[in-house]
């Protein structure tokens, strides 16, 4: 019965990171799973988020890196908003592969929806 009572009331936490507008796409697949997943926020501002925390971009390697040793499968979502600079997504693209993410998904929304 107490199981039934947590289960019930248990509050599954979900990353908030930064307030972005996250652009249209034509086509959108769904990620496989979330527990193999960890999201990176970037705002137009420049600002990175990992897991509601801010960083710093020569962080975002370390992080990202002890994440994968922790989980091999894992995907890297990236939510940018849609008024990011190209050079930060490129700064972001290089700490991920030099932390070996290299399975990436861009968050998008439906075009229209």
């Amino acid at each position: 019965m107490l199981l039934i009572f947590f289960m019930v009331s248990t509050v599954i936490k979900r990353f908030d990171g930064l307030p972005v507008a996250i652009p249209r796409a034509q086509a959108i697949e769904n990620l496989e799973s979330r527990r193999h997943t960890a999201y990176i926020w970037a705002n137009r501002g420049g600002d990175v988020s990992i897991d509601d925390r801010l960083v710093t971009m020569p962080s975002v390697r370390h992080i990202i890196y002890s994440k994968m040793v922790e989980d091999p499968t894992l995907t890297i979502s990236l939510k940018s908003d849609k008024e990011s600079k190209m050079d930060l997504i490129s700064d972001l693209h290089t700490e991920l592969r030099n932390a070996q993410a290299l399975k990436l998904s861009y968050s998008a929304k439906r075009k229209g929806g």
